[in-house]
C-alpha cells in the first residue's frame, strides 16, 4: 500500500559566548562557551523542529514560537520540540527517522551522542534507532571553526 511521505530539513545557527550554557539535543554539555538565544538556544532541537514543520509545510520555529513573545524567553527547547511534534502529527503523521549533524569545533561531543539520541527519541516517542546525531568540525574555518558559533542541520522523514 502506498504511503504519503514527506521530507523536511532544518538549519540553525547560534552565537557562542561566555556566561551561557550549552544545551545540545536536550542535554547540558559542559563547555566554557554556551549558545546565545531567546530560548535555551538548543540548536540541535531547533533544527529538528524546523525539519518537522517543513515536512508539513507549516512554516518554521519562529512562526510558531516567536522570539518577540516573552512567553518563550528562556524556554526549554525540549518543550518546543514536544509542542512542535504535537502540532505536526495531527492528521495521522508519524516519524520514520530523524538525521542530524551538529557543526561545532569544541567541545567534542562524541561522549554525549548516545544521551542526545535518547533525549530526542524520548521527546518524539521514537525508538532510539530512528534518531541519528552526528558531529563535525569545520577544520578551524569560518564562525564555527573560530568558535564564535554553532550550527546544525536536520532531515526528517514523515509518513501517513
Amino acid at each position: 500500500m502506498w504511503q504519503d511521505l514527506r521530507i523536511g530539513t532544518g538549519y540553525d545557527v547560534h552565537r557562542l559566548a561566555e556566561g551561557h550554557e550549552l544545551w545540545l539535543g536536550g542535554i547540558l554539555v559542559p563547555s566554557p562557551l554556551g549558545a546565545v538565544g531567546h530560548s535555551d538556544a538548543d540548536v540541535l532541537l531547533h533544527v529538528i523542529c524546523d525539519a518537522l514543520f517543513g515536512a508539513r509545510a507549516m512554516g518554521d520555529l519562529g512562526a510558531h514560537f516567536p522570539d518577540t513573545d516573552p512567553a518563550f524567553k528562556g524556554i526549554d527547547s525540549k518543550l518546543l520540540l514536544a509542542r512542535t511534534w504535537a502540532l505536526v502529527q495531527e492528521g495521522g503523521w508519524s516519524i520514520l527517522n530523524v538525521d542530524t549533524t551538529l557543526c561545532l569545533e569544541r567541545p567534542k561531543i562524541r561522549g554525549h551522542v548516545d544521551t542526545m539520541r535518547a533525549s530526542i527519541a524520548a521527546i518524539l516517542d521514537l525508538p532510539v534507532e530512528r534518531v541519528s546525531v552526528k558531529a563535525t568540525t569545520t577544520e578551524g574555518l569560518g564562525f564555527v571553526g573560530e568558535q564564535r558559533g554553532v550550527s546544525a542541520h536536520a532531515v526528517v522523514l514523515l509518513a501517513r
